[in-house]
C-alpha cells in the first residue's frame, strides 16, 4: 500500500473501523493512539539532514523500498516517518508498505534473530534484488533493549527509557544508518 494507505489504516483502527486482531484489545488501542500522536509529532516537525540527502540524491535507478510495519509498533511510530519523507526525497524510490500481521507475511523472510521485528525496510532494485534491510530499530536503541532485558527496570520505566531515547536522537540514527546503507550499496560510475 501507499503511504497514505497506511494512514488510513491509522485512522481506521483509532476511528473503529478496524476491529480486527489485534486491535479489538483496548491495550492496543491505546499503542496505536500513542504511535498516532508520535509519528504526526514527527511528520510535521522532523528534518533531514543533507547527508541524508545527498545520498537521496545520489541513487540514480529506481528501487522499492519495501516498509513492514503496523499501528501498534512503538518503534514504528519513531521511523517510519523519516523512512516515508527519505523516500519521498526521490522520484525514483518507490515505496510500498506492508502490514507485519497481513498477508502477505513478507515478514516471514526477514526475521531479526528469528523474531518478526517491525518497523524493517527492505531496499531493492529495479530487477527485485534485494539490495539490504534496515530495521527493526537504530543499534544505539537496540542496544538499549538488550542492556533492558537484563536490567530489573519495569516495563513502564522501561517504555519511557526508550521514548526518552527517541526524543533525543530525533530520528538521526535512522537517517546515518539508512544513509551509510545507500552509500554501501550505490552504483559505482563506469
Amino acid at each position: 500500500m501507499k503511504w497514505n494507505d497506511y494512514i488510513k489504516a491509522f485512522e481506521a483502527v483509532l476511528n473503529g473501523d478496524n476491529t480486527a486482531s489485534p486491535y479489538d484489545k483496548e491495550a492496543y488501542l491505546e499503542y496505536v493512539k500513542l504511535n498516532s500522536s508520535r509519528q504526526n509529532r514527527w511528520l510535521k516537525k522532523m528534518d533531514l539532514d543533507e547527508s541524508t540527502l545527498s545520498a537521496l540524491n545520489g541513487i540514480t535507478s529506481p528501487q522499492t523500498w519495501i516498509l513492514i510495519t503496523e499501528p501498534w509498533c512503538g518503534d514504528a511510530a519513531h521511523s517510519t516517518p523519516f523512512i516515508q519523507a527519505m523516500a519521498e526525497n526521490n522520484p525514483l524510490i518507490e515505496l510500498d508498505v506492508q502490514l507485519r500481521d497481513s498477508a502477505p507475511y513478507l515478514i516471514d523472510n526477514y526475521l531479526t534473530n528469528g523474531g518478526k521485528s517491525i518497523p524493517k525496510l527492505i531496499v531493492r532494485d529495479s530487477e527485485d534484488n534485494d539490495l539490504f534491510t534496515w530495521g527493526p530499530r537504530p543499534e544505539e536503541c537496540q542496544a538499549l533493549m538488550l542492556r533492558q532485558k537484563e536490567s530489573d527496570m519495569s516495563e513502564k520505566e522501561k517504555k519511557a527509557e526508550l521514548q526518552m531515547w527517541y526524543n533525543k536522537d530525533k530520528g538521526k540514527s535512522v537517517q546515518r544508518e539508512i544513509t551509510a546503507l545507500i552509500e554501501q550499496f550505490s552504483e559505482t560510475p563506469a
